[in-house]
């Protein structure tokens, strides 16, 4: 309640105010009003309306009580020493979560494509050499990338599903002498999960920083960034993580940090500037941070959270229970008479499974008969992908027993419901 002597002020000013001001604010706001020519949309005077789904795609995941919770707590500054200190419990529990012990950790502050142009952006230059492992879209999304930017581009390719062989890797990079080679773990438009044993030790043995997109794989799948000298690791929140879209944990080796901050020119993007961002998240050991934007607080929240949540369960936990869920859904695939498309299985993404489209079938028809009548989320393929797969996803909260029965229950009715071609 505001204290008395100040009521009283504000009544005595009120007295003072000339009747002819007012009568002048009240013409002064009709003819606001007046100027006004497009009128408020229908849709936004009606509530906000969004169905429940089952997202069994390839992410986003269903998001937890908890973690939805968290997001929803009431916001804070994001210049406050509170966020801050929430911002330090992130960067803990990203280095928990990718294996570092990299000072160099942070989340950006959009999704994982985010992280991927901050990676490409910080540490590349113009006219320097790039390599890049497409096996799937994420690896055509960096090339395109490195390529705006003014980079010498050279790939290795595979058909979807392919992987590298260390000797194959070794080879292109002793042709190209790339600066950077990236490699994408969990590639999700194909289902697979890429050995990574030995790749850091070739780039570091070739004068080359190792960049690795593990956002469909992190927390499903075994990474250890310092174990196997990998320079730059990125994820998103989105997938087992458990939280929302919006943010995307990064973490930079050392070797990253000085190619990155002895360029001759800047980084095309202020937004994604490691200089400025690494002050943002205290990173760069200076006694005061600066504003350079303005984080998604309610995003970071739930991003805490959802480390927290895997910090709880514990790294090696969560990686063995979404193997097991994954091969009791395999097996359950199997069974209804469908094609694994990863035919090894020390090579299938526990989190995100493919599947040949089924023989006959109108693949986007199947999958629209399991949305309306199940509505459940599985998807098509990506980029390369498209027309080849079904991809279905069972990873963080979505990960369990029960969901893959739900999933296998909403296949085994399609096959019977949708129509097979004649041919």
């Amino acid at each position: 309640m505001m204290p008395r002597s100040v009521l009283s002020r504000c009544g005595r000013l009120a007295h003072q105010v000339p009747l002819e001001s007012v009568g002048s604010i009240k013409h002064g706001v009709h003819r606001g009003m007046s100027s006004v020519t497009i009128p408020p949309p229908a849709c936004m005077l009606r509530p906000l309306e969004a169905p429940f789904r089952y997202l069994f795609g390839p992410g986003p995941s269903n998001v937890p009580p908890r973690i939805l919770a968290a997001g929803g707590r009431p916001i804070i500054g994001h210049m406050h020493s509170e966020m801050f200190g929430i911002m330090n419990d992130i960067k803990k529990g990203i280095q928990y979560a990718f294996q570092t012990s990299n000072n160099m950790t942070l989340a950006m502050s959009g999704s994982g494509h985010t992280a991927m142009e901050c990676a490409v952006f910080n540490i590349v230059e113009p006219g320097e050499s790039v390599l890049v492992a497409v096996n799937g879209i994420w690896g055509e999304r960096i090339a395109e990338i490195a390529e705006r930017i003014g980079a010498k581009v050279h790939t290795l390719n595979k058909p979807p599903g392919g992987h590298f062989t260390n000797a194959e890797i070794e080879q292109a990079v002793a042709k190209h002498k790339p600066v950077l080679f990236f490699l994408t773990h969990g590639e999700s438009s194909a289902g697979l999960v890429h050995p990574m044993d030995g790749v850091g030790d070739i780039c570091h043995k070739h004068n080359c920083l190792l960049l690795v997109d593990s956002v469909a794989s992190l927390g499903a799948a075994p990474i250890f960034m310092d174990q196997q000298n990998i320079d730059i690791l990125y994820t998103g929140s989105q997938k087992a993580l458990n939280a929302p879209p919006g943010t995307a944990p990064v973490s930079f080796s050392e070797r990253a940090c000085h190619k990155m901050f002895n360029r001759k020119t800047k980084p095309v993007s202020y937004l994604l500037d490691m200089t400025h961002l690494s002050n943002y998240w205290g990173n760069d050991g200076k006694p005061e941070r600066i504003y350079h934007h303005t984080g998604p607080v309610s995003g970071f929240f739930a991003l805490r959270e959802g480390l927290a949540i895997l910090a709880e369960t514990g790294l090696e936990n969560s990686w063995r229970h979404h193997r097991e869920v994954a091969e009791h859904f395999w097996k359950g695939l199997e069974d209804l008479g469908l094609k694994l498309f990863i035919k090894d299985k020390d090579l299938r993404l526990p989190s995100v499974t493919t599947i040949a489209i089924p023989e006959g079938y109108n693949w986007k028809e199947f999958l629209a008969y399991i949305m309306k009548h199940h509505q459940i989320e599985f998807t098509g393929g990506l980029g390369p992908s498209v027309g080849m797969v079904l991809r279905i996803g069972l990873m963080g909260y979505n990960c369990n027993k029960a969901n893959a029965a739900m999933a296998l229950a909403a296949l085994e009715d399609a096959l019977k419901q949708c129509r097979k071609s004649k041919a």
